[in-house]
């Protein structure tokens, strides 16, 4: 039953991919026998309006005083942030002084086939 779904939509594929590229190549057909089309009149160029000059700015400014630090107000004091409790620290168990390894199985010896003789 799975190979004949798999089978019906391989088919359905196939199909509508042809079916697609007829469709696609008859397009291309009919666009290489279109008459000589009118060429397309060139547009006027727009005419961009000249930028304003920009002024000059004034080279010797003079800036109002700074306040002093004794002006500004305090800022209110935060209190202390409170101690987070210690973490035991994690420890592992020790391992044991022979750990016995596991046989691992060797791969089979495959027969080579020797080249038939060159005549």
């Amino acid at each position: 039953m799975a190979t004949l779904n798999n089978g019906s939509i391989l088919l359905l594929m196939i199909a509508l991919l042809s079916i697609s590229s007829i469709t696609t190549s008859h397009a291309a057909r009919s666009l290489l026998q279109l008459p000589n089309l009118p060429t397309v009149p060139s547009l006027p160029q727009p005419t961009v309006p000249q930028l304003p000059a920009i002024p000059n700015m004034p080279t010797s400014v003079t800036l109002p005083p700074l306040p002093s630090v004794a002006s500004l107000p305090t800022l209110p004091t935060a209190s202390p942030l409170p101690t987070l409790p210690s973490v035991p620290k994690m420890t592992l168990p020790p391992l044991p002084a022979n750990i016995p390894l596991p046989n691992m199985p060797s791969f089979p010896n495959i027969p080579t086939l020797s080249p038939p003789p060159s005549n």
